[in-house]
């Protein structure tokens, strides 16, 4: 089976890349390596014997001159929600119109598709609604609210879920769609736009301050995280079987397996760095953050057999002996 990994020097996409490949799949990248830190995962890939494609994916011409595929995994994102309110026009030209090219591409060539899509496509607005009745713990699924305001982020995840289901209707094209929330380990550096979890741990490493942002600025904000191994391990499943479980949507996360608010986070990484750092507050926060967030991997459990095996531990413990065995090259990148 040949397949390409579309944001292949990404996070998400180079660990796919490398862990299907030593499964003993044909494994392809497709990455313009416009991000910091890109280089470095490319060095990872060329390790393994995996060819990456340069381009932009909102370029057709060169995508639709490309080989054919049996698979598509499609982890290709402008993945922070911020810079989606301040780069339009490059967040929809990489995670929409990105989508819609590689639809093309599979309608083309019969290819199948994996969506790596976002927890982010959920409305805001019954987010806070959780809080505000003191439903917590309440795990959310595949029918939660995603009418009302979620980010333009948020918006181009669900409208690249809208146009992947068109094309499945129109032209049988099959699909797996995992709405995935919060994901870290190791190949994630300790940048914000990477996520919180990495972004603490560089910190404590580095002895770097830290601010609580928003909801009073107490660090009570909670979000489950899924262990980058524990999403590998549910995407081999998926290829296996994608024959006969298709066209199905997932909400996919760590769940109450594993889930942090940022103080009990601090506390995790202070063990396990054996270092402190100091903190500031800040009441006010984005229009687009919001104070919970946890997984019903319900479906995909029943479908797959599949549960996260890692908790918050594990995840901090495994982004810590990365990052600080990597300390000194990473560095060039943050």
């Amino acid at each position: 089976m040949k397949i390409l990994i579309t944001g292949g020097c990404g996070f998400v996409g180079s660990n796919i890349a490398i862990k299907l490949k030593k499964s003993g799949y044909k494994v392809f990248s497709l990455d313009n390596l416009s991000r910091k830190g890109s280089l470095f995962n490319l060095k990872l890939l060329k390790k393994n014997k995996i060819k990456n494609y340069k381009f932009n994916i909102a370029n057709y011409k060169k995508l639709l001159k490309l080989q054919k595929f049996n698979l598509i995994i499609d982890c290709c994102a402008e993945a922070a929600v911020e810079v989606s309110k301040n780069e339009i026009d490059r967040v929809i030209n990489t995670n929409l119109i990105g989508t819609y090219n590689i639809l093309k591409k599979s309608k083309k060539d019969n290819t199948k598709i994996i969506f790596i899509s976002s927890s982010r496509v959920n409305s805001i607005e019954a987010i806070n609604n959780i809080v505000n009745q003191n439903i917590l713990k309440k795990k959310i699924d595949e029918n939660f609210d995603t009418k009302k305001p979620k980010s333009i982020y948020g918006f181009t995840k669900l409208a690249s879920e809208m146009l992947i289901e068109e094309f499945s209707y129109a032209f049988n094209i099959k699909y797996i769609i995992n709405r995935c929330g919060v994901i870290s380990g190791p190949l994630q550096f300790g940048k914000q736009d990477q996520g919180f979890v990495s972004l603490w741990i560089w910190h404590h490493i580095n002895k770097k301050k830290l601010k609580y942002i928003g909801y009073g600025g107490f660090g009570n904000q909670i979000r489950d995280v899924l262990h980058i191994e524990d999403l590998v391990d549910l995407i081999k499943l998926q290829i296996k079987k994608i024959k006969k479980i298709n066209n199905k949507t997932f909400t996919v996360g760590g769940s109450l397996k594993s889930y942090t608010s940022l103080k009990n986070l601090t506390s995790i990484c202070e063990k396990i760095t054996s270092n402190k750092i100091k903190f500031s507050k800040k009441k006010s926060t984005s229009i687009y953050d919001i104070p919970y967030f946890i997984t019903d991997n319900t479906r995909v459990t029943k479908i797959y057999k599949w549960k996260p095996k890692r908790n918050i531990i594990n995840v901090v413990r495994d982004t810590y002996k990365w990052l600080l065995e990597n300390k000194q090259q990473l560095k060039k990148f943050l």
